[in-house]
């Protein structure tokens, strides 16, 4: 818990009264490697900020791959926020890739915070702010690389994945096969 009210500090001031009504709204729940957080085509109905583990955000394409968007590990939060703020359904599956322990806010949880805490909306427009700059750095560059390229800078970016998410999540966000990706492996 102390993981989440530190990040929420980053982005503005909240006494202890207001602490300690967050940590009474929010829920501790475990999710094994593999279930879901939310699914395409249901409106997600709460929010979760991941205390431990690793998320993936993944599609099916009109061909019926699977592709991983992006991943999101320990100390974000993670949630299809276009759907959630829009209340229409997902397009997007947020997947556990490993055993996750997420600290879960609900709609209503959301809401009465909302209610009852003056700055509390602008700390969360400045954390979904920060997450959407991110998502952008993390798309973009990839648009323009080769493959090799864009395995080295996602080594380089994010050091603490390459070992925990499965070759072919890795690739799919890569944007390439799984046998491609194990040739550039080889070849560095």
């Amino acid at each position: 818990m102390d993981k989440l009210i530190n990040y929420l500090l980053e982005f503005g001031q909240l006494n202890q009264p207001q602490i300690d009504l967050i940590k009474r709204k929010v829920k501790v729940v475990e999710l094994k490697k593999g279930e879901y957080f939310s699914e395409a085509g249901k409106i997600p109905r709460q929010v979760a900020f991941i205390e431990e583990g690793l998320f993936r955000v993944c599609y099916y394409n009109s061909k019926g791959d699977e592709i991983t968007k992006y991943f999101v590990d320990e100390n974000n939060f993670a949630v299809d926020i276009n759907s959630f703020n829009q209340k229409i359904p997902s397009s997007e599956y947020v997947q556990a890739v490993t055993d996750c322990t997420l600290l879960v806010f609900s709609t209503e949880s959301l809401n009465d915070l909302s209610a009852t805490i003056i700055q509390w909306d602008g700390i969360i427009n400045k954390i979904t702010e920060k997450a959407l700059v991110e998502k952008v750095n993390k798309l973009s560059p990839m648009l323009a690389e080769d493959a090799t390229t864009r395995y080295l800078n996602f080594l380089e970016k994010f050091p603490n994945l390459a070992n925990r998410v499965p070759l072919s999540y890795l690739a799919s966000y890569l944007g390439i096969t799984q046998s491609s990706l194990s040739r550039i492996r080889k070849s560095i």
